[in-house]
């Protein structure tokens, strides 16, 4: 229908010129009817002020010879060749071709047209355009004009005057001929600018249209093919490789996944978080081959379809390319950010022949590939399934857990560097399956944080250790792990606490909170910003596994921590390994000289205990001093009351 569009613009391009040419002449026309009008009305009024015998001679007499030589004499007045004179009654009187006889009767002796007669007894005028190209007897172009002769408002007669407008016509049609050439010009231009017009819409449409077919098979965002086409294209890659005689492997494909995106959403913004996906999908074709297929599923899921395998190495070889090349640094809203990725990938022919089965076996391949530590890629495993199959079940439960109150809380001593009086405790979440047992915190707690489930499971910690804290005699004190999850909204931890230790009427400086260095390392700015504001309400903050991360250093001159907790390795070997002995030695003294607490974690052994508090650490924990234990078994009664002192035990723990 759009390439109609031309030849429409054509016809109604002719049609609007003929249609201006008709309606000109309709105006010249008019234009020559009225000056013949004109011509006329002036005409006989000339000869009713110069033939004084008119009313005569319209009354039905002959002309004097003066009269007829007055007659004669305008005849030929403003282009006037010929007249004829009526009565009121439509009687012919006189004609200029024999003023001195009456008309011939027989040659009609009334009004030749009806219409003209009605208009010229009611008083009007009467104009008739004609153009018979006569030259001999009459003009081409002439008018007969049918004027009423009234003297006192009382008609007398009526005149019939041929007007000559041959002159005028061709004035007309000159200027008539340059309106139709001005007219056709400015429709030739319309009709080229129309036709540059409709050019463009259609260059336009057609660009819309590729545009809408490139968006029904393209992400919009990274200009990568969409799960849709992904699916066309890999159902394409079996059907092609789903011959009987092919025992060639053929095609692979790689399930990619960003390593916790959803922290540079909340850290950085989603903008930031856009320009990630841009940046990966960049670096995605950058390692791919011309016939590989990059496609975006959704968030920040991708995928591969690698054409051309022939063996397993050559996809691992691929899926670690892709590895490093995601891993290195992005430059986001005008900050470096490490955002690692994890790959799955599965092999047509081992894994599996049809489209559906491959992606589901790809998908659980890298779900191997995050369990196993995130930032590298995993082939697909049978026992994958079965894993998947736990793994969906258990966070089930976890979720009903959280919501029927099923998680308790057991609290490990904290004790002075004496090994003997009693700091506080450590606030730890425990899980009492009902048929798998306990189920170990280093398997729920990873979970809760990969399902989104941490957020509530921290915030249920909070509020039930801040409760069983303020029911201990002061100062004891609780320790509380927060999870990196905990801090993507910044602020959000802010009011969480400050709404536990309302709740519960614990003052602040007997809560301690534990981070990690991660923390730190993937969010540093405003990580930092809410970590000050806890310091300033009062919350003790304290760095767990003290020593196992790369730049701790860093961070103990940027953030006043409280307290530094020396990881359980450094404990375990510092009886049997001299140098581990020289770090403890140098951790414990560089945190005194900056007025940092230092705890030992995982005390097992009175050597460790001994060697210890030989290097000044502050607060010791462990199995020799005390297991976890639940809310009800707790030793402090005893343990203060045995203390010398209230005094004596703030004195030990601060």
């Amino acid at each position: 229908m759009r390439r109609a569009a031309g030849p429409l613009w054509l016809v109604a391009a002719a049609l609007a010129l003929a249609g201006v040419v008709w309606a000109i002449g309709r105006v010249a026309d008019e234009h020559l009817k009225v000056d013949a009008e004109h011509t006329a009305i002036a005409w006989a009024n000339f000869v009713v002020r110069v033939v004084p015998e008119l009313d005569s001679i319209l009354g039905g007499e002959l002309p004097s010879e003066r009269a007829r030589e007055q007659l004669e004499g305008v005849r030929t007045a403003s282009n006037v060749f010929r007249f004829k004179f009526f009565a009121p009654d439509g009687r012919l009187l006189l004609v200029s071709d024999s003023l001195g006889s009456r008309p011939d009767p027989a040659a009609g002796g009334g009004f030749s047209n009806p219409t003209a007669a009605t208009i010229a007894l009611g008083g009007g005028n009467y104009i008739k355009l004609e153009d018979h190209g006569d030259g001999v007897k009459r003009p081409r172009v002439y008018s007969e004009a049918y004027v009423a002769i009234k003297r006192n408002g009382r008609l007398i007669g009526v005149v019939e005057v041929y007007v000559d407008q041959t002159e005028r016509a061709a004035t007309v049609s000159a200027s008539f001929r340059r309106v139709v050439a001005a007219v056709g010009a400015a429709l030739v231009a319309l009709l080229a600018f129309g036709g540059w017009l409709w050019r463009g819409q259609l260059r336009h449409e057609r660009a819309a249209e590729e545009r809408v077919r490139y968006l029904a098979h393209h992400d919009v965002l990274t200009g990568a093919l969409n799960r849709a086409s992904f699916q066309d294209a890999l159902q394409l890659a079996t059907r092609h490789h789903g011959r009987a005689d092919d025992s060639s492997l053929g095609f692979a494909v790689l399930c990619i996944d960003l390593d916790h995106f959803k922290d540079v959403n909340d850290s950085l913004g989603h903008a930031a978080g856009d320009e990630l996906l841009r940046q990966l999908t960049v670096r995605l074709r950058g390692v791919l081959r011309n016939a590989d297929l990059v496609a975006r599923l959704g968030g920040d899921e991708f995928a591969v379809l690698q054409s051309g395998v022939d063996s397993s190495d050559s996809v691992a070889t691929l899926a670690e390319r892709i590895v490093q090349a995601l891993g290195q640094p992005y430059e986001l809203a005008g900050q470096r950010c490490v955002c690692s990725a994890s790959v799955g990938a599965a092999i047509r022919g081992i894994d599996g022949a049809d489209a559906e089965g491959l992606m589901h076996r790809a998908d659980l391949a890298l779900y191997r590939a995050k369990t196993n530590g995130r930032a590298g890629y995993s082939f697909y495993d049978p026992g994958l399934d079965r894993d998947l199959q736990n793994r969906r079940a258990l966070t089930r439960d976890l979720r009903d857990a959280l919501a029927n109150g099923s998680l308790v809380l057991h609290f490990q001593p904290l004790f002075g560097g004496d090994g003997q009086t009693l700091c506080g405790y450590e606030a730890l979440a425990r899980w009492p399956h009902p048929t798998r047992g306990f189920v170990p915190p280093l398997e729920f707690i990873p979970l809760a944080e990969e399902t989104g489930l941490i957020d509530e499971l921290g915030r249920w910690v909070l509020n039930a250790a801040c409760t069983e804290a303020a029911r201990w005699p002061a100062p004891l004190s609780v320790a509380v792990n927060l999870s990196p999850a905990q801090f993507r909204r910044e602020g959000a931890i802010i009011d969480e606490i400050n709404a536990a230790l309302q709740a519960a009427g614990l003052p602040a400086d007997r809560l301690e909170v534990e981070i990690t260095e991660s923390l730190l390392m993937s969010n540093t700015e405003p990580v930092l910003r809410t970590l000050n504001t806890l310091h300033t309400m009062g919350v003790r903050i304290a760095m767990d596994d003290f020593g196992t991360g790369h730049s701790s250093l860093a961070y103990l001159w940027r953030f006043p921590f409280d307290k530094v907790k020396i990881d359980r390795a450094f404990t375990q070997n510092l009886v049997d390994d001299d140098k581990v002995d020289l770090i403890v030695r140098s951790i414990v003294s560089l945190a005194h000289s900056l007025d940092i607490r230092v705890n030992a974690e995982g005390v097992e052994t009175a050597s460790q205990m001994a060697a210890l508090r030989e290097h000044g650490c502050d607060e010791l924990q462990g199995y020799l001093l005390g297991r976890p234990g639940p809310a009800d078994r707790l030793p402090h009664d005893a343990v203060v009351a045995a203390a010398a002192s209230d005094a004596a035990v703030a004195a030990a723990c601060s």
